[in-house]
């Protein structure tokens, strides 16, 4: 499947959808409701086969967050990047995939620890790197954690 293939297939999931195309990778941005259904029918579908979530990180843009898959079919060789914007920075949660790639579960986890990005209905949302200092120590990958000991701002 071309990359203009693919988008079309993604345009009548997500009709919004806004696509960046580089050298290797295409790039779709949608808003986070639209995540889980376009994942679903890209892994779903005998047309792409979606099989594998290879990465899965969060960005931290000042008014937003985004979360970041890196989706492959190892049926067909083709690749694609979702970034599933969240706007604002007070209600940083979006759908889990976990459900869909068992892969996400401890991506999403990772991804909840350092930006403090919430799955919902993940099965097990809780740190993976941080617990036991969890309290006290924030996102430490967010762009306004500011830590008091090493004194790092960002």
């Amino acid at each position: 499947m071309s990359n203009e293939e693919l988008k079309q297939f993604i345009l009548t999931i997500v009709p919004k959808a806004e696509f960046t195309e580089s050298k290797e990778l295409l790039t779709v941005s949608i808003p986070k409701e639209n995540l889980k259904k376009l994942v679903k029918a890209l892994k779903d579908s005998a047309e792409t086969t979606f099989d594998y979530l290879f990465n899965l990180t969060g960005v931290d843009y000042a008014d937003h967050m985004t979360v970041v898959y890196h989706l492959e079919s190892t049926r067909y060789h083709h690749c694609v990047v979702i970034k599933a914007q969240i706007p604002g920075r007070d209600d940083v949660s979006i759908e889990t995939i976990s459900d869909i790639y068992k892969t996400a579960d401890f991506h999403e986890r990772e991804v909840y620890d350092f930006f403090g990005i919430t799955f919902k209905n993940h099965p097990d949302m809780r740190r993976i790197f941080l617990d036991e200092i969890a309290p006290d120590i924030g996102h430490p990958l967010r762009k306004d954690y500011v830590d008091e000991i090493n004194i790092i701002e960002r």
